[in-house]
């Protein structure tokens, strides 16, 4: 076993069972057998696996606490964020992971297939190509909001389950008043640093946009 823990994650998320708690000590070693093949994670930035990537993905589920039965459309997933450690956290919840780089959905589907995640789909897909409908919408990063909200038009369901109305959940950092202002749309922000205490959130939040 690898010498970078998963503590910091049960830090935040003390209630996990047994299944969770050894889904998430696996990233590390799973993550670094397929980095090392098919760079999706900078080098540099394996060692702060569990902070910079699992932790930072769990920041959605303090703003949302996903529900069973719902379904949640992860674009531009990458390696698998933020879709797959919600997936081990939410394990009711069918989660959809979509990136336009095949390579980066070979890593996501190993990676899920050795966790055993039977409520999470990989496909080499844009987001414009999806055709279902989902509760939410998540990512990270991947673009600035009114760029990003035009390929996801129209792919929400209707009825919600959630305290919070189906909408966009986007993880992004640093000073979003300009970009949400261009975007035009009605953006909620969340400061990761209201729930986390480690400075890399400072400066991170997610952003919550009703459909």
């Amino acid at each position: 076993m690898s010498e970078i823990k998963p503590d910091i994650i049960f830090k935040y998320f003390p209630d996990l069972s047994d299944k969770q708690i050894e889904q998430f000590s696996q990233l590390f070693d799973l993550y670094s057998h397929w980095n090392a093949q098919i760079n999706v994670i900078s080098r540099k930035d394996i060692e702060e696996l569990y902070e910079r990537h699992v932790l930072h993905s769990l920041g959605i589920a303090k703003v949302c606490n996903f529900k069973a039965g719902e379904s949640i459309l992860d674009v531009g997933t990458g390696g698998g964020f933020p879709g797959i450690p919600l997936a081990i956290l939410f394990p009711e919840t069918q989660f959809y992971l979509v990136d336009s780089i095949g390579k980066k959905i070979k890593v996501v589907k190993e990676v899920a297939s050795a966790l055993g995640l039977d409520n999470l789909k990989a496909e080499h897909l844009r987001a414009e190509q999806v055709k279902e409908k989902f509760n939410f919408i998540i990512s990270r990063a991947v673009t600035r909001l009114g760029d990003f909200y035009p390929w996801i038009q129209g792919k929400f369901k209707k009825d919600s389950l959630n305290a919070i109305p189906n909408g966009i959940l986007y993880l992004k950092g640093g000073d979003l008043a300009e970009e949400i202002k261009e975007s035009k749309l009605k953006a909620e922000l969340y400061p990761l640093s209201d729930y986390f205490e480690e400075d890399f959130f400072d400066t991170k939040y997610v952003v919550y946009v009703p459909q």
